[in-house]
């Protein structure tokens, strides 16, 4: 599915502090020496330069701007995009301002043409909050982070890739992928690693410190390399917020970049917690996920129960108790909401069953407790509930 983005996406609807921010999208050789006009134009040293809507209809002007992490003007956004090219530079200066690049990023790296007489690439920059967000272009060409570079520079990031076009090869610790259209890629920066890619590429990549994923419980010090999907399922609503948070980044207030930075990280890490990467197994968070998960995956279960679930997760009783109750709720709750969910989406959907069947089914008992504690809960009677007449739960009935 994402085999057919190409660099048109790059062209993502932003805005500045008192204008709308237009992507440049020339790759004529005067793109890298941009002329600044107006008055109150400065020069601003180095890297990432955009182009701003002009007070006046019809006129633009095109600055540079400071180096990656600016903050920006007046503080009314949480940042501005940035865009940086090598086109229209000799091949030497191309190399020297892609490496550039990759170190005001995220660390110093090794970089080559392979075959190549040019590198010809585009890399487009923003941040919400503490993430990084970049929509990459480039011809063919070699990085690489070596071990004599670990002792020049720490690379204290996870770098969370979204392949859209062409092919690249990773190497890290002697494990080898390939990386095609589709893929979602993460990987720890930090470590000795390769990437080459023979021809274009283009991806879009989110670089995440650390110390943001140690608080949700994963264990970066042995974290390998994981690869997956991003055609479907939790990778690809993944990737679509990826790209969406991109175009709106710059009209993001501090505040909001906040929570929209926390939204998106823990959306990036369903699909690694699905593979198990980088979790820490033994965090209290990471215990936390487990339990949830299990109790899902038997919830049908009659004899579901506390110590069931602390006997396959290798804890103690109490140690789940203080992780649920830490949430406002018991084990119990948990389990007694997680099936009455599941039985009131059942009963909507007028599957023929009935609502003894229904309750039953997902580890009732008793049709009588079953009633009394789905009136307690929804406000309403089993018998009630049918398509149409009370579609969806109440928007405060959220497992947390």
């Amino acid at each position: 599915m994402l085999q057919g983005i190409n660099a048109g996406r790059c062209n993502s609807s932003a805005r500045s502090t008192r204008a709308k921010v237009a992507l440049d999208e020339s790759r004529t050789k005067s793109e890298d020496r941009p002329a600044v006009t107006g008055k109150k134009s400065r020069r601003l040293p180095k890297l990432f330069r955009i182009r701003e809507k002009a007070h006046h209809p019809g006129q633009t002007q095109t600055r540079l701007a400071v180096t990656l992490g600016i903050e920006s003007v007046a503080g009314k956004m949480s940042d501005t995009v940035h865009s940086l090219s090598t086109n229209g530079l000799t091949p030497k200066r191309q190399i020297q301002r892609w490496s550039d690049a990759l170190t005001d990023l995220c660390g110093q790296f090794d970089v080559d043409a392979l075959e190549g007489s040019s590198l010809e690439g585009r890399i487009n920059f923003t941040t919400v909050s503490r993430l990084k967000l970049c929509q990459i272009e480039a011809s063919q060409h070699r990085i690489a982070h070596t071990i004599s570079r670990i002792k020049l520079s720490e690379h204290p990031y996870i770098k969370i890739v979204f392949q859209t076009h062409g092919v690249s090869h990773f190497e890290q610790d002697g494990l080898h992928f390939d990386i095609m259209p589709g893929d979602c890629f993460a990987y720890d920066v930090s470590c000795p690693h390769t990437i080459i890619s023979p021809s274009l590429t283009r991806h879009e990549v989110v670089i995440v410190p650390k110390d943001l994923l140690k608080e949700r419980g994963f264990q970066l010090s042995k974290m390998a390399p994981c690869k997956l999907s991003a055609r479907n399922g939790t990778g690809r609503i993944a990737y679509d917020f990826v790209h969406a948070a991109f175009g709106e980044a710059p009209t993001l207030t501090p505040v909001n970049a906040v929570g929209v930075a926390d939204a998106l990280i823990d959306l990036l890490l369903l699909p690694l917690r699905e593979t198990g990467a980088m979790f820490d197994r033994g965090s209290a968070e990471a215990t936390y996920v487990r339990a949830q998960g299990f109790i899902r995956e038997h919830l049908r279960d009659p004899d579901l129960c506390i110590d069931r679930i602390s006997a396959a997760l290798g804890c103690s009783k109490r140690y789940l108790h203080m992780l649920f109750s830490d949430r406002g709720m018991t084990v119990s709750d948990y389990i007694w909401k997680a099936r009455l969910q599941n039985c009131r989406q059942e009963l909507e959907s007028q599957n023929g069953k009935t609502i003894t069947d229904v309750a039953f089914s997902w580890g009732f008992s008793s049709s009588s407790h079953f009633s009394r504690v789905f009136r307690k809960y929804f406000g309403i009677a089993p018998s009630s509930v049918h398509k149409g007449l009370h579609g969806g739960l109440p928007a405060d009935v959220v497992l947390e």
